[in-house]
């Protein structure tokens, strides 16, 4: 997966957005304002944060030498990915269920938003 193309799964998620609070270097992507998740495009090796259950956080460490706790974040809820130690379909993966976590957390009314086409 590309930053191109990282960038573009991102936001092509319903209202989701792309932000740059940590200066131009940092892509941030939210949706409705909640992070989900967190690169230096230009960086290599390309990676990326997420968000993750804490239990499949563990496991997914555990699992694949190119997941560690999250760098900068709560290592309980994040996830940094290298991107080219994962199939581009498991990368797709992770970032749709952080996105999804994310969501779950909305307010009812929020999450109703993101239903209207």
């Amino acid at each position: 997966m590309t930053p191109k193309e990282l960038r573009a799964f991102c936001l092509g998620f319903n209202a989701s957005a792309e932000e740059f609070p940590f200066g131009p270097e940092a892509s941030v992507f939210k949706v409705l304002g909640k992070m989900f998740a967190l690169s230096s495009l230009d960086a290599r090796p390309l990676k990326v944060n997420l968000k993750c259950d804490p239990d499949d956080a563990v496991r997914l460490r555990e699992e694949y030498e190119a997941v560690a706790p999250g760098w900068h974040m709560n290592k309980r809820h994040w996830n940094t990915v290298t991107v080219s130690g994962l199939p581009d379909a498991r990368v797709r993966e992770l970032i749709e269920d952080s996105y999804d976590l994310v969501v779950a957390g909305l307010p009812r009314a929020e999450r109703l938003k993101l239903d209207r086409p």
